[in-house]
């Protein structure tokens, strides 16, 4: 329990407005609930949200000392009150979750509290199975990252061993990825291998695409198969057997068959005739192949798990 005691220049505020402002990690639905449950005293009395604060009122507060703390990039997961995660599968050990398009995996220049990681740390501390303040208190981590624009499976490591072996098995390419897109136009052959070598330019965040070995330039390989196609429009299944930057969306494009949606390297006018602002990539199905050791996780060897839902096939390719 913590107390404070207002003073003059506090004197006159809104109870609910003073402490929103004590403690801006406290989220506001969260507070309004501390105060209704009397989790929020004011001289040793229940108190309402709407009272005035008088210049030496003291307020108990009955509240985890985490709130009291100033707002950093590494605790703002707090602010979510209602963290809002789709989940594949969950265990002791990790969290497989269907991101959706248009979340980021991670705090960037643009958004710092809205992203998965967050929501993920918000959710296990609402669980009670982790809290920044234990002592040598690993940090919920990612294992793998998706575009903000595509959607799909991330895995997220709750404890140290889980991230070291999901690692390892992802550097050993022990875990399978398939991911469902639409392309523009036929793919010809209707299944085949797209091989080219990738080079990024950091200050363009895009990717070139070239047929011969060139300095810096990395080798990509892309299995596909169309699943059904109609009009200039086909779904693809795609797995990727190296993991490059915007890979599938640079090889498709070069090989004359950019993803619909896809504002860097597709068809703007094919985008907006369809009214698509974001690549329609889904990284639906996971596969734990596992041929050498797992150690804590060895009880995956074998799963597969696939999201309930991408929103693109069902919306061009009901029924499939």
């Amino acid at each position: 329990m913590r107390e404070i005691t207002i003073g003059k220049n506090d004197a006159g505020q809104r109870l609910d407005r003073f402490l929103s402002k004590a403690m801006p990690l406290l989220p506001p639905a969260l507070l309004q609930k501390y105060i209704r449950i009397k989790r929020v005293k004011c001289n040793g009395q229940r108190c309402q949200r709407s009272q005035r604060l008088q210049a030496g009122d003291v307020l108990q507060l009955y509240i985890n000392d985490e709130f009291f703390d100033q707002p950093r990039e590494d605790n703002l997961f707090l602010t979510l009150f209602q963290p809002k995660l789709t989940i594949v599968y969950e265990d002791e050990n990790l969290l497989l979750l269907d991101k959706r398009p248009g979340l980021v995996v991670h705090a960037d220049e643009n958004e710092k509290v809205n992203t998965l990681i967050n929501h993920i740390q918000a959710y296990l501390y609402q669980k009670r199975e982790w809290n920044p303040r234990w002592e040598n208190a690993f940090t919920p981590a990612l294992c793998n990252r998706i575009d903000r624009n595509t959607g799909g499976i991330v895995m997220a490591a709750k404890n140290a061993e889980t991230l070291r072996v999901l690692n390892d098995k992802i550097r050993g390419r022990e875990i399978t990825k398939r991911y469902l897109c639409i392309a523009l136009g036929q793919m010809a052959p209707p299944a085949g291998r797209l091989e080219c070598f990738l080079l990024k330019d950091e200050k363009t965040n895009q990717v070139k695409v070239y047929h011969r070995p060139v300095p810096g330039g990395k080798t990509a390989v892309t299995l596909y198969k169309t699943l059904k196609a109609r009009s200039e429009l086909s779904l693809v299944e795609v797995e990727l057997l190296t993991g490059r930057t915007h890979q599938i969306r640079a090889s498709f494009a070069d090989a004359g068959h950019p993803l619909l949606g896809d504002g860097k390297y597709g068809v703007g006018e094919v985008n907006r005739r369809y009214g698509e602002t974001r690549q329609a990539l889904y990284s639906y199905c996971l596969r734990f192949d596992f041929p050498t050791g797992a150690g804590i996780l060895e009880y995956l060897r074998g799963r597969e798990f696939q999201v309930e839902e991408v929103p693109f096939v069902a919306k061009y390719f009901p029924g499939r």
